[in-house]
């Protein structure tokens, strides 16, 4: 009888604490070769921690006996990234980490550029980058600088440059967070050809359908531990979700928006009217009321987060006029946009959002602070109060407000940016994609947070690539394509049916947008 093979990775009772607070209370992790498994759990499951502990970016806690990581065939504790990509692991995280200002064959073969005569033999680095986007089917420009390409062109060459490595273990965080349809099957076509290769994939996504179409097993993680381990075939998607809350369904999906239609002669809170900012928009409007929540919707390309920009004064637009109140609005700025009480939450908050060294009480009160001070200092009393009051209100999960930003899950992150705008206490909310990348409690938290806050009478303005979340929580949807505000979907007629059909031009979804 032949003995079973060992697996490739196999972490057994891992542990570790940040401030005397357990992110990991003996979690395990098995991963054969040649397979996808998958790893799920809410934000602060412990699932970013196993992966770092894994990479090589934190050291597990306790001498050797607290846990223990096998590696193809031996044990194995990496004391930094580098070690870990050495030994065969690539990891591809949800924020990409790539050189904005280098090309996209630089940045694949960054810190391994192939030499001749002890130079780098760049003629070689654009050939080799050239076979391999050929290779996995990618049309992007490998001269183009990275930080000039969409959040998506960057992921993906982010899995190009992984698949490069010729790894045997590669995992995946987030990795079709920003991709449209398209684009996330040719990545499962990119991860099939690694199974069929032998290699393994760790792939972790909050999006169910992907998990099923892709994965062979999946590891679901609670508070830190390990909870579960099944074959897909042997888990349905409410179990998934049950057993990663810890608790029935009920009361975590919410009702579609109340809808709060304004009077037909009432003045918008903010409108919009034919605004252009190429290449990307070309002839948006919208209409904005006072506890009122409208959804853009449009498919990746169509210029949403470009019009959100203008909405804020972080670009200018070349065409359109903008009116707050009835009144003629031109930003100059994101400050003067704040001053007149919009505030934005980006889509990418690694980016432009935290700062991932300074503490949570930092973070959350920076924009505050020229309101705290007194004679150039801050009182920090006031300040105090302020964030513990936060932290309440939107239930942020940290050992303490001095807690770094960092150590964080992505949901309680979110979170605190949510908390730096609400301080403010603005009149519009811009959302950029609040739900991206983080789990079904923490979107559930959020969706009741934007009900909330239209409900005391604050405009928000959101997109989601999730239509189902967009639907939930909108009073209206204005849906772009190609740059142009196509239709306008009020709440009686919204559905993920009407928005689709907007999207693809199919039948009429609404009433069609205004322009001229």
């Amino acid at each position: 009888m032949t003995t079973p093979a060992p697996p490739l990775l196999d972490l057994h009772d891992v542990h570790k604490s940040f401030g005397g607070v357990p992110a990991l209370r003996g979690a395990s992790l098995q991963v054969e070769r040649g397979e996808v498994h998958g790893l799920i759990g809410q934000n602060g499951a412990g699932k970013s921690t196993l992966i770092k502990i894994l990479t090589g970016a934190y050291a597990l806690d306790g001498p050797g006996d607290q846990g223990s990581i096998h590696f193809d065939g031996g044990p194995v504790r990496f004391g930094s990234p580098q070690a870990a990509r050495a030994a065969g692991i690539s990891p591809i995280y949800q924020e990409v980490n790539l050189v904005g200002l280098r090309s996209v064959a630089e940045n694949l073969f960054l810190g391994r550029e192939p030499r001749r005569y002890g130079l780098i033999d760049w003629r070689r680095v654009r050939q080799e980058a050239l076979a391999l986007m050929q290779r996995l089917g990618l049309q992007i420009d490998i001269e183009r600088p990275v930080g000039t390409l969409s959040t998506a062109e960057q992921q993906m060459v982010a899995i190009a440059r992984a698949v490069s490595v010729d790894a045997k273990l590669v995992i995946m965080d987030e990795s079709t967070s920003s991709l449209d349809d398209r684009e996330v099957e040719l990545l499962f076509s990119i991860v099939r050809r690694m199974r069929a290769d032998g290699r393994a994939v760790v792939f972790v996504s909050h999006r169910l359908d992907e998990l099923y179409a892709i994965c062979d097993r999946v590891t679901v993680m609670r508070d830190g531990r390990t909870v579960r381990v099944a074959r897909m075939g042997d888990i349905s998607k409410l179990e998934l979700v049950t057993t990663m809350l810890g608790k029935e369904l009920a009361g975590v999906h919410r009702g579609v928006a109340a809808d709060r239609k304004p009077a037909a002669d009432a003045q918008p809170l903010l409108a919009a009217r034919d605004i252009a900012n190429p290449p990307r928009v070309r002839r948006a409007s919208l209409q904005l009321h006072a506890g009122q929540t409208v959804g853009l919707a449009g498919l990746l390309g169509a210029g949403r987060t470009e019009l959100m920009r203008a909405l804020y004064g972080a670009d200018r637009p070349t065409a359109g006029e903008l009116r707050l109140d009835g009144q003629a609005l031109q930003l100059q700025s994101p400050a003067q946009a704040l001053a007149r009480g919009i505030a934005y939450l980006s889509e990418d908050r690694k980016a432009e959002g935290i700062f991932p060294n300074l503490s949570v009480r930092e973070n959350l009160s920076i924009a505050l602070l020229p309101r705290l001070a007194r004679a150039g200092l801050v009182d920090r009393a006031a300040q105090a109060k302020v964030v513990d009051e936060f932290i309440a209100r939107l239930g942020i999960k940290t050992a303490d407000p001095g807690q770094p930003v960092s150590q964080l899950s992505g949901g309680n992150q979110q979170k605190v940016l949510l908390a730096r705008w609400l301080a403010l206490k603005p009149r519009v909310l811009l959302l950029d994609e609040p739900t991206r990348g983080i789990d079904v409690g923490a979107k559930a938290d959020i969706a009741a947070l934007v009900h909330q806050l239209a409900a005391e009478g604050m405009g928000i303005v959101l997109t989601t690539s999730e239509l189902e979340e967009l639907v939930a929580m909108s009073d209206v949807a204005v849906v772009l394509r190609d740059g142009t505000s196509v239709a306008e979907i009020p709440a009686e007629s919204l559905t993920e049916e009407a928005v689709m059909a907007a999207m693809a031009d199919a039948a009429p979804a609404g009433d069609e947008m205004p322009h001229g």
